[in-house]
């Protein structure tokens, strides 16, 4: 009896430390993409987005941790506008040529309950970096029908001021806050 009672304590113990595990994903890069805007003359927005981006989510809905990985290749830019393309990646704004890519790696993820609602992290833009705060909308995980891949996404937001990290030209015909969504779909590793 000893031996039996021994035998399934031991397998609860496996069982919880299994169930624990994070869980990783990588960035789908057909189904997400970072956007922003930011306001010209205080009387419209300016959208764009980038077409280019790769990350890493990680996940431990039960301890309640995690992280989040995001490179944005700053050369593909698309303002809708060839002309305002080349202005954008020009040393003026995001200066492609010195720096290729921004990049978000988070601290702390944010949760309500088992729900990721939120990160704070490391923002690194033309070489500066500062800490931000996103805010994360309607993520959830979820089995694709199509191709049967768990997958796990949502919307991440928030805002910054370009000034903070050296991008002052035009400011305030072009807005020193601009912001920023990315919406965010990964498939399990």
């Amino acid at each position: 009896m000893k031996r039996l009672f021994a035998a399934a304590a031991l397998t609860l113990a496996t069982t919880a430390t299994a169930v624990a595990a994070p869980e990783s994903y990588t960035l789908d890069p057909h189904h997400s993409y970072p956007s922003f805007r930011v306001s010209h003359l205080g009387i419209s927005m300016q959208l764009g987005r980038f077409d280019k981006s790769s990350g890493k989510i990680t996940i431990d809905r039960e301890a309640r941790t995690g992280s989040v990985d995001l490179t944005i290749d700053v050369s593909s830019i698309d303002m809708g506008i060839d002309r305002w393309d080349a202005i954008m990646r020009s040393d003026d704004y995001f200066d492609v040529e010195k720096y290729p890519t921004m990049t978000f790696r988070s601290t702390k993820l944010l949760f309500d309950d088992d729900r990721v609602v939120g990160a704070e992290g490391d923002f690194t833009l033309l070489g500066v970096t500062r800490p931000l705060s996103v805010t994360f909308s309607g993520f959830k995980c979820a089995v694709n029908p199509y191709n049967k891949k768990h997958i796990c996404g949502g919307m991440a937001s928030g805002t910054l001021m370009r000034s903070d990290f050296g991008m002052k030209k035009s400011i305030p015909s072009i807005a020193d806050e601009v912001h920023f969504e990315v919406s965010v779909e990964a498939i399990k590793d």
